[in-house]
């Protein structure tokens, strides 16, 4: 095996150091030596500004990304959701690890649910809509869908921030990806799945990007590459870039392959709630490379444009 050590570049918050690391692991599993790089991200130095209203692409990647092309770090580790669907000239995809849940849940603040028959139920006296915390625009649109008259308040910040800021607002709950409370040990018994709320592209996926000329590096990412969550990621995302979106747009979708078949959901809506379209799609493994573009194609088709000037519309009024 090669006797290069590999920079690994990585965020420095606990979720990515968490990714980094295992990554870290699985290499040295493989007898690749490694080394970990912290990088502070811009979306991590500003955490009141909603994504949304930030303006920038690659929030979270793009200094990961100019360190990767200067050469100071070898390989970067992202959370495959943060990352923009068109990679940055000179960068790769090297590896996808096999996907962990890809389901957002409500992590209920325990002064306003009761727990009866293995259900939690809504106890806030004298109120009638839900007052949540989230800081994507993706489960604030979906949110809204299902519960109009909620209140949804900015929610930024790691993991552990969030979930301090629950801790001290009087919110009913707050809108977390269950992958990540997993990863840093942070989710308590009080939560419900959110099954309704289709996920966005790549959720609880891990990404390995190398330069494009370093082909060594990539071969050794390679080495822990899943084929099935490669797959299917991939399809999520041609489906976004189908629908011109990015990681901090209302537009979501979700991949399962099973006995070489695959059963792929979609969806987009307006910033607001108001307005749904959604896509549902069974096809054979073989159409993998195009039912992403053609599942987008086929909402563009049927009014989805009409959402996706909203969705501008929301962005510069921002």
């Amino acid at each position: 095996m090669s006797n290069r050590i590999l920079k690994i570049g990585t965020r420095d918050s606990a979720l990515a150091m968490w990714q980094a690391e295992k990554v870290q692991a699985l290499l040295a599993a493989k007898d690749i030596e490694t080394e970990l790089m912290p990088v502070k991200s811009t979306g991590d130095l500003d955490l009141v500004t909603p994504l949304y209203a930030m303006g920038v692409q690659g929030i979270f990647t793009k200094n990961l990304d100019a360190h990767l092309l200067s050469g100071t770090i070898d390989i970067a580790v992202h959370s495959y959701k943060d990352v923009p669907t068109q990679l940055a000239q000179g960068i790769i995809k090297a590896a996808v690890l096999e996907r962990a849940s890809p389901l957002d849940i409500l992590v209920l603040n325990p002064k306003y649910w009761d727990k009866k028959d293995d259900q939690w139920h809504w106890s806030r006296a004298n109120a009638t809509n839900f007052l949540i915390g989230t800081g994507s625009v993706r489960r604030r649109a979906q949110w809204l869908h299902k519960y109009p008259d909620s209140i949804l308040e900015n929610l930024r910040g790691n993991v552990q921030t969030r979930m301090r800021k629950l801790e001290e607002h009087d919110w009913d709950g707050a809108i977390f990806a269950e992958a990540g409370l997993d990863r840093v040990e942070l989710k308590s018994d009080n939560f419900q799945h959110l099954d309704w709320m289709l996920s966005a592209p790549a959720q609880g996926a891990i990404v390995i990007v190398v330069r494009g000329n370093d082909h060594e590096a990539f071969e050794l990412c390679a080495l822990l590459n899943d084929a099935n969550t490669d797959v299917a990621t991939q399809i999520e995302r041609s489906f976004l870039s189908g629908l011109m979106g990015g990681c901090s747009t209302p537009i979501s979708a979700f991949t399962k392959i099973e006995n070489e078949e695959i059963h792929f959901q979609g969806n987009i809506l307006s910033p607001d709630g108001k307005h749904k379209m959604e896509i549902e799609k069974d096809v054979s493994i073989d159409q993998a490379a195009t039912i992403g573009k053609l599942a987008a194609e086929e909402l563009l088709q049927t009014g989805a444009l009409d959402i996706i000037k909203e969705i501008r519309q929301f962005e510069k009024g921002n």
